[in-house]
């Protein structure tokens, strides 16, 4: 069942960055990234009221308060940086660059987390910064 919303999450992204570069035509940035938050805010706790889930937020434990904390400014920053390269620049150069997060994660998730890199995993990660650098110059 991940692989289904992982899929979906692609076709989510890909929507994202499409919609997005028309939609900050002439809007700063910053505005627009707001924007966009105060939607995916409204949305997700839509989603944690449909499921019955707002009862668990008394249940989470202080780390988990500070790595979620830590996520969300990351992510801010992420799409804070997203959203100016796509107004500065074309979509179909931003996008894989910014997908450069796979490659990235694959070795912070090797690092830090401790899971397997394996053979596989390194071409992957070559591939994907091969095609990168296709895409974009």
């Amino acid at each position: 069942m991940w692989a289904v919303f992982a899929v979906l999450s692609a076709v989510f992204a890909a929507l994202t960055s499409i919609l997005a570069k028309v939609g900050i035509e002439g809007v700063n940035s910053n505005l627009a990234t707001a924007i966009r938050t105060v939607v995916v805010v409204a949305m997700s706790w839509l989603m944690v009221f449909i499921t019955n889930n707002q009862s668990g937020i008394t249940q989470i434990s202080k780390k988990s308060w500070i790595f979620l904390i830590l996520s969300g400014l990351a992510t801010g920053a992420s799409w804070l940086c997203y959203y100016k390269a796509l107004q500065m620049g074309d979509a179909s150069k931003v996008v894989p660059i910014d997908k450069l997060s796979v490659v990235l994660t694959l070795v912070l998730a090797f690092v830090f987390l401790h899971e397997q890199f394996k053979v596989k995993s390194l071409i992957g990660c070559l591939l994907i910064g091969a095609g990168t650098l296709l895409m974009v110059l």
